[in-house]
């Protein structure tokens, strides 16, 4: 089994209110490639930084870290367009950063990009293989992505309170800028990408279609963003099982009818709950208040601990000593 960590960056992070993937803009633009250091080494190398919301939450790859320290999991980082360089191990596949998804075009060459994605993943010896993702601003993309192929604009956020309203303005320009009508992108998924989505979308189509062609089991780990992946898939007449694996916080979240949107693509939706409700901590009390709520491939990691025996407690102390060592550290 390995989890392949999907990593890129968009432009459309940067509008105002739209993701609470960092403390700062500045920050923001480093959360991808920490994410990446974070799951390969357990330590942010080259970024020196742990991804912390203004109000304390750590980024889900503590969390997915976490998990790889107990169950052992092989793990392979695809750079998809990161807009700041890691210390982690990365396979290029020739994605530069998505731009505002309000431009005319928000991600050059989706084609090459999910080429190359689909070869990679193909040629890996694994035989099964999770697909996570980070990239700040990625529900925004899922979003507009969404609406261009017709689908249900169901998104959650890593905000408490869903800035639903600030996205669906963002959403209605970008099908403008870029000429685009709901629904006009139902057999062209990657001229959706193209449009009005963004890098790691064009590579996680194509690792689907390259895991799917070389007769891998796939399972997507996270949320909306990749419930939209999966969409891009359907769309692109891929018709075998899909699951999604995600957490309870997403699945929560009243303002996205994830559950609806699964049953439109026929996608399963496995959803494994850490017990953070039943300790008092920083890190575990803002993802229960509905921040973060996944990333990284959290909520896959956390069904791949559930498969392994490892008990919830076990995960949660283990959570608890990789954010006493990165927090401890950084004071």
């Amino acid at each position: 089994m390995r989890v392949i960590l999907i990593a890129g960056s968009t432009e459309t992070a940067r509008i105002p209110g739209i993701s609470a993937a960092g403390a700062d803009p500045e920050v923001m633009a480093l959360t991808p490639s920490a994410d990446a250091e974070l799951l390969s080494y357990g330590t942010p190398i080259r970024t020196g930084t742990v991804p912390v919301s203004p109000t304390g939450c750590p980024t889900p790859a503590v969390v997915t870290r976490a998990v790889r320290d107990l169950v052992g999991f092989d793990a392979a980082v695809l750079d998809a367009g990161l807009a700041v360089p890691t210390g982690a191990p990365t396979i290029d596949i020739g994605a530069t950063p998505g731009e505002d998804i309000r431009e005319a075009t928000a991600v050059e060459t989706p084609e090459a990009i999910a080429t190359t994605a689909a070869e990679i993943v193909a040629a890996l010896p694994d035989t099964e293989i999770v697909l996570a993702e980070t990239i700040p601003g990625g529900t925004t993309t899922a979003m507009a992505v969404l609406a261009a192929l017709g689908e249900r604009p169901a998104v959650s956020s890593s905000l408490p309170r869903n800035p639903l309203e600030t996205k669906r303005t963002v959403v209605e320009q970008a099908l403008a800028n870029s000429d685009i009508e709901r629904g006009s992108c139902q057999e062209s998924p990657l001229k959706a990408i193209g449009a009005v989505g963004d890098p790691v979308q064009a590579a996680t189509l194509g690792a689907i279609e390259g895991a799917v062609k070389a007769d891998k089991q796939v399972r997507l780990a996270g949320g909306t963003q990749q419930l939209a992946n999966a969409a891009l898939a359907r769309h692109a007449g891929i018709e075998t099982p899909i699951a999604v694996a995600t957490t309870p916080y997403v699945r929560e979240d009243d303002s996205a009818a994830v559950g609806a949107l699964a049953a439109d693509l026929n996608v399963e939706l496995r959803v494994t709950d850490p017990g953070f409700d039943t300790q008092e901590h920083v890190a575990f009390e803002r993802f229960v208040a509905g921040e973060a709520k996944e990333g990284v491939g959290m909520g896959g990691a956390l069904a791949l601990a559930e498969e392994a025996d490892v008990p919830m407690t076990r995960v949660r102390e283990q959570v608890l000593t990789r954010y006493d060592q990165y927090f401890e550290r950084e004071t």
